[in-house]
């Protein structure tokens, strides 16, 4: 149907020839836009009926106290259901470690939950297909226990600051008032009114440059600097998203049309990838709590991992 909206406004509303720039531009913003619109709206309120379930806290409390080979399979799973963004890594970070949580399994939780982030991933698949949404929940796993798993084993908590081992976390908080079923849909509403009043400048930012690639940009420049025998393009996408400001609704659009026009999938993924867990504010939250060496160890770890996945993935693809 919104191929078809599309193609109403397109062609007909507008009058635009089939075939020109400015009309194949014009189709991808319109259909993208009422896509992902109404995917966001659906997905983030089912998303808020969980949230009123599933607190930071009881996370917490469902990591804390166990080996740590089982919270890096516990704390990555809880990261891909758990719809906790960057912006809440410093206090979930402090709470984690305070309540005896390791730090592998910390840090296994915070990379997978803003890179799994569950919402985005139900876009990604109505956009662009199961199959890539499938790659990026697995890739996002990986490389979460991965880190976990490299963060004890060399000891990285040496690099909290000491501060954080000093604050005592709040009991109790982000618990719903009304746990009645009227009062959790009110809950999931407030999410939805919240979350789209907070990202759709941003979506519609992306989709506007996704359009704009769509449809102007020719497919030739892409083979020529994107393309899989440039051994460049992949780290270059993982510099290209450091000063990206977007969560990765606001990528998907990018991804949509950069695949439009034969740029790899490890390449559009990656984008992605570094756009959400590499940008300078997820650097700026996680330098309150970790030292300049632990933050320089993080970003080493995450670009080398997106760049192996990239080129993995256009070998494979």
């Amino acid at each position: 149907m919104f191929e078809r909206l599309a193609d109403l406004v397109t062609f007909r509303l507008l009058g635009l020839s089939d075939g020109t720039k400015l009309a194949d531009a014009v189709h991808f913003f319109v259909g993208d836009t009422t896509k992902i619109f109404v995917l966001l709206v659906a997905v983030v309120f089912l998303v808020g009926l969980f949230r009123s379930v599933m607190t930071p806290e009881r996370v917490r409390d469902y990591l804390a106290g166990r080996s740590r080979g089982t919270t890096y399979g516990m704390a990555v799973g809880l990261g891909a259901v758990t719809p906790f963004c960057s912006c809440s890594s410093v206090p979930l970070f402090i709470g984690f470690l305070k309540s005896g949580i390791p730090m592998g399994a910390t840090m296994a939780f915070l990379i997978a939950s803003p890179m799994v982030n569950e919402v985005a991933v139900v876009v990604l698949a109505g956009v662009v297909g199961w199959e890539v949404a499938v790659l990026y929940v697995a890739t996002g796993l990986a490389v979460g226990t991965l880190g976990g798993w490299l963060t004890d084993r060399f000891h990285l908590e040496r690099f909290v600051r000491d501060f954080v081992w000093q604050v005592r976390t709040a009991q109790g908080a982000g618990n719903l008032p009304d746990t009645s079923l009227s009062g959790r849909a009110r809950f999931a509403r407030d999410e939805v009114r919240e979350i789209l009043g907070r990202i759709w400048l941003y979506v519609l930012i992306g989709i506007g440059i996704g359009a704009g690639l769509h449809g102007f940009v020719p497919q030739e420049v892409f083979a020529q600097y994107a393309g899989a025998e440039n051994l460049l393009a992949v780290p270059a996408a993982v510099l290209a998203g450091i000063p990206l400001y977007a969560n990765a609704t606001g990528v998907i659009p990018v991804v949509d049309a950069l695949l439009g026009k034969g740029v790899p999938i490890g390449t559009a993924l990656v984008l992605m990838m570094s756009v959400v867990a590499l940008s300078l504010p997820e650097f700026i939250l996680l330098r309150q709590v970790i030292t300049v060496r632990g933050l320089a160890a993080y970003a080493g770890f995450m670009a080398t991992a997106f760049i192996a996945v990239g080129y993995l993935f256009n070998a494979i693809l």
